[in-house]
């Protein structure tokens, strides 16, 4: 559609480029007979939101740099039991054998370091009390509580009976390792039969539960906050929500094809609001929305009416009683990427006809 809008007695040259009309002039716009075949829509008030679009990938929780947990052995002896890729273990439960020894899975964030026993404080102390709590063995612990005390010995020896160690009422530094939370085994490093060493790594875990992994530009990063909605669409266009979780601590800036570092990225995870609706999807390409903000009661009119003016800034053609219109200049706000709008401020108000392209 082509406009045509007298200034100061010239004609002025109107093109459409992308959807957006480029006006060049050299003086102000004067109100001019409207074009017949034009089409209109008119300026709304209301709520807007803004979306930030990304393909992401559903894959295990893991470290914030997307890299699995490694489980760090403290027994000496040889393994005689290893789990196999893609097995879980939840907290509480056997993770592998030395010399026929169970050693258990625990959840916390302290590695092991030491041997716990009656008399001790720390956080270790108080991650053992949330777990022998959490596993049912003695509900009176506060999991709060930092001190292993008469009650943490008791529980201890009910859980060592029950998983087949030694009663003894202390944890040895070889008979668990902590991990953040339930684990499924990535991968196995350590061998069947082989030597089991103090501080090497057997095996790296992830999460056993899925989530969706994307990189955002670090500029994006400003725009999408922790706990921002999303809607996921799986394979098969099946759509399912969650929220924005977490960022990876520093951007990401990988080699190109030609070895050279391109734009950097921003490691960012969503956790899925029912996990079972992704359950065998490790690894699937997922499109990705998320609501990154709104405004709860904005002028908007649709993008397509926006005339960029000369030199700077924008304006649209609003359609004035009688027919005449005038190139009336705004302050663009918000971008509604789903509904096609543009926050507007200017000398426009709610039902006013704006002029859009005629297939609008």
């Amino acid at each position: 559609m082509n406009r045509k809008i007298w200034v100061a007695g010239a004609a002025v040259l109107v093109a459409a480029i992308g959807g957006v009309i480029i006006a060049t002039s050299a003086g102000p716009a004067t109100p001019a007979p409207r074009d017949p075949a034009a089409s209109t829509a008119k300026v709304e008030r209301g709520p807007l939101a803004a979306l930030v679009t990304q393909v992401g990938t559903l894959t295990y929780r893991a470290r914030s740099d997307g890299s699995p947990f490694p489980v760090i052995n403290q027994a000496g002896g040889v393994y005689t039991r290893l789990p196999e890729s893609g097995d879980r273990v939840d907290c509480g439960g056997v993770l592998y054998r030395v010399d026929d020894r169970p050693v258990l899975l625990l959840c916390g964030p302290v590695p092991v370091y030491r041997e716990l026993h009656t008399g001790l404080a720390g956080q270790d102390v108080r991650q053992l009390n949330r777990n022998l709590r959490q596993l049912g063995y003695d509900v009176r612990i506060d999991p709060g509580d930092s001190h292993f005390t008469a009650k943490t010995e008791k529980a201890l020896r009910a859980l060592q009976h029950a998983k087949g160690l030694p009663v003894t009422g202390a944890l040895a530094i070889g008979d668990a390792v902590f991990q953040p939370e339930s684990m499924r085994v990535a991968r196995v490093i350590g061998e069947l039969g082989g030597p089991a060493r103090a501080g090497a790594a057997v095996l790296n875990g992830t999460s056993g539960r899925l989530h969706v992994q994307l990189t955002l530009d670090p500029s994006q990063q400003g725009e999408v906050r922790k706990g921002d909605r999303a809607q996921i669409i799986l394979p098969g266009n099946t759509p399912v929500s969650g929220r924005v979780e977490g960022f990876g601590r520093v951007a990401q800036a990988p080699a190109g094809p030609d070895s050279k570092p391109i734009d950097a990225t921003v490691p960012t995870y969503l956790s899925i609001d029912d996990p079972s609706t992704v359950s065998g999807l490790d690894q699937a390409p997922v499109q990705v929305e998320i609501t990154t903000k709104g405004v709860a009661d904005a002028l908007s009119v649709p993008v397509t009416a926006l005339v960029g003016k000369a030199g700077d800034g924008y304006a649209v053609e609003v359609v004035r009683d009688g027919g005449r219109s005038e190139l009336v200049a705004v302050k663009l706000g918000l971008f509604d990427t789903a509904g096609g709008r543009v926050q507007v401020e200017g000398s426009v108000r709610a039902g006013d006809a704006v002029v859009v392209p005629a297939d609008e």
